[in-house]
């Protein structure tokens, strides 16, 4: 249950492909989370994505998976693919796994 005034939070699983690892993709991204407000994780795959957990009100996601399209000056991202789960993990912090 939210507190009053509070929207619900939203789950949402995000990979990205193109140039997106050796680019300080995960270091920029964990800023960006937390100046944004955004609950999760960020970790490098073996395939070259970058696979992110997100956890946070509509708006900040929508402004996180905005930045995420761009990434940091020297990442070229080729997709970014957002899925919504009503399904929260109740993140408590935006981490770098390794």
């Amino acid at each position: 249950m939210t507190a009053a005034g509070d929207k619900p939070k939203v789950h949402v699983t995000i990979t990205l492909t193109g140039k997106v690892q050796g680019v300080g993709f995960r270091e920029t991204t964990k800023y960006i989370a937390d100046h944004i407000g955004i609950k999760g994780f960020v970790k490098n795959l073996p395939n070259g994505d970058v696979y992110m957990e997100a956890e946070a009100e509509e708006w900040q996601l929508d402004a996180f998976i905005d930045w995420c399209n761009e990434g940091p000056d020297r990442a070229k991202v080729a997709t970014c693919a957002a899925v919504t789960s009503e399904l929260l993990k109740n993140f408590t912090d935006f981490v770098i796994k390794k």
